[in-house]
């Protein structure tokens, strides 16, 4: 307590958010209550202010209730948990209470204790949105059996529920994904290629090696991207077109420059003309170098035939719309391009600036590059065959319904830094 007390004293909010993190749950609530109202009347968070200094008083379901759906709304939905908790055990019967402290497990990632909270209750509830929430957590939890159970439960959305419709259709598209991709993959916590396809409908081109089995799982945490990665990303993006059969009759350019380069480079490797992107042109392969980057209106809805691939997405930011093919997922990229951090032979840091040349000349050095060789660092094979069987087992549910975005790392969990 003393450490939270010195960082409100000092006005490092952030770092006494930091704290809480780790340490709210074991703390009383009033002294976490108290914390928040000097943190809340720091920031000019007047809502939160006061509903902290409410609880301070007072833990009442209401003053527990007030608190945390203003920990949500401002952002900080893990410290939001503990008095929901509490609010529930006081009224287990309460819907308000409960689906308020589902949201607030849903938005910390923590499914698997929505469903211990929804389960006996859902019958009460009702299905819209109880019983929906109950087989999304269970998909996101990594209980497919049990998602896809309850998911046939539920009943069509009609009337005041109708708002549910497109909820329940991309829910069934992500079970259809998770029946199919099943087939050929293990779907366990580990599985971060079986598990992106089934949730966001798209292939994962590279499992990255570094730090598997020490928290990464496949993703990356920093990435000083390179033309050889680059070259690879494109490589497999063929790989998978192939074994997909599909083939695109043009490759529609980006604005921002890092995709304009990557673009030029697909266009040339794959022998396809180049033109800038026109939303609602079919069998156009689009290519984003980080989709977090560029203008991404209009790929939403997908026009026929119409391919979205991005070399980099960011898994802690996800971009407003899921790529068809992923390159890799990474917290944080520079590319190529762009400024580098290089160590000098003299083992000294140095900043590379960034590298101005035409988007043609490096379009081409892309194309001239030797695909990068994933380095073998604990983590399991990824030859091309196992990528290529999983695109021909699923093929049939790709490049189906509009691009969701997928705001959650789902079951394969990932170490993130700051």
């Amino acid at each position: 307590m003393s450490d939270a007390r010195a960082l409100l004293e000092s006005g490092d909010i952030t770092g006494l958010i930091r704290h809480l993190r780790f340490n709210a749950d074991g703390m009383e609530l009033r002294e976490v209550a108290r914390l928040m109202e000097g943190a809340a009347e720091l920031s000019g968070f007047d809502d939160l202010r006061d509903a902290a200094r409410a609880m301070a008083r007072e833990q009442e379901p209401q003053q527990l209730f007030d608190f945390g759906y203003a920990c949500i709304e401002r952002g900080i939905a893990f410290l939001a948990i503990p008095p929901l908790r509490r609010a529930v055990e006081l009224m287990p019967d309460e819907p308000v209470l409960v689906m308020e402290l589902v949201s607030a497990l849903e938005r910390e990632n923590r499914h698997a204790e929505a469903v211990a909270v929804l389960e006996p209750r859902v019958d009460a509830l009702g299905p819209w949105p109880a019983r929906y929430l109950l087989a999304y957590n269970a998909l996101f939890s990594g209980d497919a059996d049990r998602a896809e159970r309850e998911a046939g439960r539920l009943p069509v959305p009609s009337g005041a529920d109708e708002q549910w419709l497109p909820a329940r259709d991309r829910l069934a598209r992500m079970i259809a994904r998770t029946v199919a991709v099943r087939a050929v993959a293990p779907l366990d916590a580990r599985d971060l290629r079986g598990w992106h396809f089934a949730l966001t409908g798209g292939f994962l081109a590279t499992i990255s090696p570094y730090g598997f089995e020490d928290g990464m799982t496949g993703r990356f945490a920093y990435m000083s991207d390179g033309f050889e990665m680059c070259r690879r990303s494109l490589d497999r993006l063929r790989l998978v077109l192939d074994a997909a059969g599909r083939r695109p009759a043009s490759v529609g350019l980006l604005p921002d420059r890092s995709s304009t380069i990557l673009g030029l480079a697909a266009a040339r490797l794959l022998g396809l003309p180049a033109e800038p992107f026109a939303s609602g042109r079919p069998d156009v392969l689009v290519v984003a170098y980080d989709l977090n980057e560029t203008e991404v209106e209009g790929l939403r809805e997908r026009a026929e035939g119409q391919v979205l691939f991005e070399h980099a997405s960011c898994w802690t930011d996800p971009p407003v719309v899921s790529a068809d093919v992923t390159g890799f997922l990474h917290q944080i990229v520079k590319s190529p391009w762009g400024e580098q951090l290089r160590i000098t032979p003299g083992g000294q840091a140095e900043t590379v600036p960034p590298d101005e040349r035409p988007v043609e000349e490096l379009a081409a050095e892309i194309v001239r590059a030797a695909p990068e060789a994933v380095e073998d660092d604990g983590a399991p094979p990824d030859p091309d065959e196992v990528l290529a069987g999983m695109v021909r087992a699923v093929r049939g549910h790709w490049l189906t319904g509009p691009r969701d975005a997928v705001r959650d790392p789902g079951p394969v969990r990932s170490s993130r830094f700051a």
